[in-house]
């Protein structure tokens, strides 16, 4: 018997999960049975692939720096992975921002609803916690970013995956320093973390084979705890705008490994398509990067040297997905409710806050919607109005932003074929 490819039983658990979800939210205690007995499968999954998730990076990362002949590779393969992000990002907010001034989602939004979205959401705690930590990093100055990369206890900062980029830069400062020593004295270290690599490849492949039943556990919960359908048929314009863009963003990254890297289309989907499914199913970049890692590096055959520093790096600071988000979610929220500043400054404004927003946006927790009321912010939309702004989009902010991160590492996957490619590593 034919053995089932694994991006296939992801599917089926979850579209078995959307089934199951839809069925038991409509039952009797359904919903609580779904919160006490499956749910739980789904956390421990996702905390399967966090509790690796920072070994792996070190591991990975040490290994493709130890394996480089020369240290100015490095610099050069550093610089243009920045350089594409940028581009990638700007591309995605132009995307958001063409498709929300065409197709107007705003226009069809009635009063009504706008008075339901307000008495449902704006108290919400979580739209408040989010309220209150944009206004914390607002606060900030322009170069904050650049402090929180560097580390002040390296422990402490591998205790929490939010800290990531601080545990890129510990690892890339010690992988150069292990170069910069005498080979006899550096093999030791070298030779620990490569065979930390291969144990912690080897507890991905076991935490995989349960994949396909925590994604039906991650679905079903999302469906039993949506909201209710009818302020999701409201948005539902708005919500295709978003997705369409990300279809669009697909695209771009396909015609990219299609006429850049010169490999087709179908065989870059096929082979990514388990960390995409995971990626939507935990709608976290950090949490699939294990997973987006092995099937970079065995499947699309990219050099560990490449994949080891582009992609811990792109689940941290490339958001394309999310970008156009912010692009299409402002420009949404003031068609709504503040269309005098529809003007082509303010449009403007937002590419340039998006862009440095999803740079510095790291150590953000919830980052799309933070991200948003700080681009937002910049562009003098009334303070007094943004609560309800955010209530506007919160009741379909969870599906979508499982729509963002497989994107997200659609994108990442892409740069890292892109530079694998320009390095001459093919």
């Amino acid at each position: 018997m034919k053995k089932i490819a694994l991006h296939w039983k992801i599917l089926l658990g979850l579209l078995l999960g959307i089934i199951a979800g839809v069925i038991l939210a409509n039952i009797s205690g359904g919903k609580a049975f779904t919160l006490h007995w499956i749910k739980p499968f789904g956390t421990i999954f996702v905390k399967l692939l966090k509790l690796i998730a920072i070994p792996l990076i070190m591991a990975s990362l040490i290994k493709g720096i130890s394996e480089l002949k020369d240290i100015s590779k490095f610099k050069s393969m550093g610089i243009k992975t920045m350089l594409i992000y940028i581009c990638t990002t700007i591309i995605a907010i132009t995307i958001g921002l063409v498709l929300v001034n065409v197709l107007k989602p705003g226009s069809g939004i009635s009063k009504e609803t706008i008075f339901s979205l307000k008495q449902n959401y704006v108290t919400n705690l979580n739209l408040q916690d989010k309220l209150t930590e944009a206004t914390r990093r607002g606060n900030q100055g322009p170069l904050q970013f650049l402090i929180d990369v560097v580390p002040n206890n390296i422990t402490l900062a591998m205790s929490d995956n939010k800290s990531m980029l601080q545990v890129i830069f510990f690892t890339v400062f010690l992988g150069i320093s292990l170069l910069l020593i005498e080979e006899k004295k550096a093999k030791p270290l070298m030779s620990f973390f490569n065979s930390l690599n291969e144990v912690i490849l080897k507890m991905i492949d076991i935490i995989m084979l349960f994949a396909p039943y925590a994604v039906f556990a991650l679905l079903a919960t999302v469906v039993v705890t949506s909201d209710d359908y009818y302020v999701l048929l409201a948005l539902l314009k708005y919500a295709g705008v978003v997705i369409l863009g990300l279809l669009l963003l697909i695209v771009f990254y396909i015609l990219c490994i299609s006429l850049y890297v010169k490999k087709s289309p179908i065989w870059f989907l096929k082979n990514i398509s388990p960390a995409q499914l995971l990626a939507f199913s935990t709608s976290s970049s950090a949490a699939t990067l294990p997973v987006t890692m092995e099937r970079v590096e065995e499947h699309l055959e990219v050099h560990k040297e490449v994949s080891s520093f582009v992609l811990p790096v792109g689940a941290t600071i490339n958001m394309d997905g999310t970008s156009l988000y912010q692009a299409v979610a402002s420009v949404f929220i003031m068609q709504v409710l503040w269309p005098e500043g529809l003007v082509f400054q303010n449009q403007l404004t937002i590419v340039l806050t998006a862009l440095l927003a999803s740079i510095g946006s790291a150590a953000v927790p919830g980052a799309g919607m933070v991200m948003l009321v700080i681009v937002l912010d910049s562009i003098g939309f009334p303070k007094e109005m943004l609560p309800v702004g955010l209530a506007l989009i919160f009741a379909v902010d969870r599906p979508l932003d499982m729509f963002r991160t497989l994107v997200n590492v659609t994108g990442d996957a892409t740069v890292s074929l892109i530079i694998n490619k320009s390095e001459k590593l093919q």
